[in-house]
């Protein structure tokens, strides 16, 4: 694969959430924010990156036996450096968002990468790949992100976009979009969207019905 399918592909073609239905935790919980998203999003592209390099500089010398755990400790470090950042420069997000970034840790994209590519390729191809899936990752929370928050709230990183009722304007804020389980079928919307236009992604059936008999042979 190229460098540029690399970096490329996992925006649309295969992207981790829409594709693979990866980081599906973080996506429903904290995108009733853009500042959220924005804020998890580079902190999952930041130990992606991390990771992928650091991987892929030992993979040579790690022996398959403990690769697995190898990998979830650098993983782990990552993520305890990020949340150490985000408490130093921005203390109220880390407060908001310790947990789902604890969380990146069990994030099976993050491992997904790491095994899949960071383990098999180079530091060039594994910084591409890991900037690519954390790009397509941060595309689908801040699309999901922006819809909530505008038609929720009718603002978007604290400022007012649309004029709500109560304040003298037009617009009845929806506040079932504040909700995660919104969150479930705006993605699920997206997904639909992506499949449509690339109906390739779509998966083959596990089984195929069983026709009835017809009546008229019996």
């Amino acid at each position: 694969m190229s460098a540029k399918d690399t970096f490329i592909k996992p925006l649309v073609s295969e992207n981790p959430v829409t594709l693979h239905v990866l980081g599906i935790c973080s996506a429903l919980a904290i995108t009733n924010s853009l500042t959220s998203s924005l804020i998890m999003s580079v902190s999952l592209t930041s130990v992606l990156v991390i990771t992928n390099i650091a991987i892929s500089l030992i993979r040579k010398h790690l022996p398959s036996s403990v690769r697995l755990i190898v990998q979830i400790t650098i993983i782990a470090s990552a993520v305890a450096v990020i949340d150490q950042v985000l408490t130093a420069y921005l203390p109220d997000a880390a407060k908001t968002l310790s947990v789902y970034v604890a969380l990146i840790v069990t994030n099976c994209i993050v491992l997904g990468r790491a095994e899949a590519c960071a383990m098999k390729c180079g530091v060039g191809t594994s910084i591409l790949d890991a900037l690519g899936n954390g790009l397509g990752y941060s595309i689908i929370l801040i699309v999901v992100s922006v819809i909530r928050e505008l038609f929720g709230n009718g603002s978007l990183m604290g400022y007012k976009i649309l004029e709500l009722v109560q304040d003298g304007g037009l617009y009845q804020p929806n506040a079932m979009l504040m909700l995660p389980p919104s969150a479930f079928f705006i993605i699920g919307f997206l997904v639909w969207v992506i499949r449509s236009w690339k109906p390739e992604q779509n998966e083959n059936a596990d089984f195929k019905p069983t026709p009835l008999p017809d009546r008229e042979k019996r």
